[in-house]
């Protein structure tokens, strides 16, 4: 079995490790101070066509697939979790729920401009009330002659602040449970759409988050995305492979702890020499060392059965969960070997702790990925 990354994907790798530290890195500090990511830096990765990694090629993506993505996602979480979390609710929940469900005129008219960047995708499931128990989300959605009428409130939404489009999640039989959600396409200039503030969040400051209001908003009886009360199945499938990249930005942001940290024992001096010498210290890192190339072999793992068509829901629940109680585990340590200086905002290491956090809850928490895999155990 080969472990290594083919010649490809060490090119992709190459190209995205650059783009991280050139035009990432410098900025991530400011851009978390802000709580802002600047829209000239989507247009750039456009460019490079890191938004639109899922896309059919047909559709103007580069149509890399789930390893290609973790393998960008780690590199661009290394600098900046935010960036990270905004590629990842573009890509592995928005177009990914459009490639999955939608029909050649919706990705026609969407696909493309996703792939370039010229507008941000959205995906809205989480609801004020529901956040774990997606199924018991309230919006409605009525069909009213040609259009549907939608109503609610949805919750944490990335993008939500710039997004163009939108995917959403709104029940159309209520006495169905999970089998009468269904999933609509919404414009952001839709009548009746209110997009709220940025939520001030704790990190993944730069990458915008808000809740959306839907008061009779109506949009046209085509833009069903996929067929009726289907929606919830395939949002299933979706958190899948978000839940593959969200593990890849876990291990970029535990690995990039562990490089500052190593960085820094090598030149802060304790007792007459230098604090990597110390035994306690050497241990930390290995550990975050062990733990981050344990981590990627579950993420890989995941996304080459992903890759292959093939089933990979509890190998995905498995990875996401790992990685990100790991990321965690290692920002922590991380601080804990910068001492006071790791405290401050001097140094990216308290940044990476305040962004791993979100991994540990965002697209199933913990407890749900445990719940996951002891069901699967169950079975078998």
């Amino acid at each position: 079995m080969d472990f290594e990354l083919c010649d490809d994907l060490l090119a992709l790798q190459d190209v995205t490790r650059k783009f991280a530290s050139d035009h990432i890195a410098p900025h991530a500090r400011q851009w978390d101070r802000e709580a802002d990511i600047p829209r000239d830096l989507i247009a750039k990765l456009g460019e490079l066509g890191l938004m639109g990694v899922f896309v059919p090629t047909e559709y103007g993506g580069t149509e890399l697939g789930d390893l290609a993505a973790a393998v960008i996602m780690e590199e661009i979480a290394r600098h900046c979790g935010a960036t990270a979390l905004m590629l990842d609710a573009h890509n592995a929940l928005c177009s990914t729920h459009l490639i999955f469900a939608a029909n050649d005129q919706q990705k026609a008219a969407y696909l493309p401009k996703l792939a370039t960047g010229e507008i941000l995708g959205a995906w809205a499931l989480s609801e004020p009330g529901c956040g774990s128990d997606a199924a018991a989300l309230t919006t409605t959605a009525k069909l009213d002659g040609d259009e549907w009428v939608l109503n609610g409130a949805k919750q944490w939404i990335t993008n939500g602040h710039y997004a163009g489009v939108y995917v959403v999640m709104a029940k159309t039989t209520p006495e169905g449970g999970a089998k009468g959600i269904s999933a609509f396409i919404v414009d952001r200039d839709t009548p009746g759409l209110s997009i709220g503030p940025k939520e001030d969040k704790l990190g993944m400051r730069g990458s915008d988050t808000v809740g959306l209001t839907f008061d009779d908003a109506h949009i046209p009886k085509g833009n069903l995305c996929g067929d009726l009360n289907t929606g919830f199945v395939t949002a299933m499938k979706v958190l899948e492979r978000g839940r593959i990249t969200i593990s890849a930005m876990s291990i970029g942001l535990a690995r990039g702890a562990l490089e500052e940290s190593l960085a820094y024992a090598q030149q802060r001096m304790a007792f007459g020499k230098p604090i990597f010498e110390q035994q306690s210290i050497q241990f930390m890192l290995a550990d975050m060392a062990m733990e981050i190339d344990a981590a990627r072999l579950l993420v890989q793992q995941a996304a080459i059965l992903s890759d292959a068509g093939e089933p990979c829901n509890v190998e995905a629940s498995i990875a996401k969960l790992y990685a990100s109680e790991m990321a965690t585990r290692s920002c922590m340590n991380a601080i804990q070997i910068h001492g006071g200086m790791g405290y401050t905002k001097e140094v990216p290491v308290e940044r990476y702790m305040r962004d791993a956090k979100l991994c540990e809850i965002g697209e199933g928490s913990s407890q749900i990925q445990r719940i996951i895999i002891a069901r699967h155990l169950l079975q078998h």
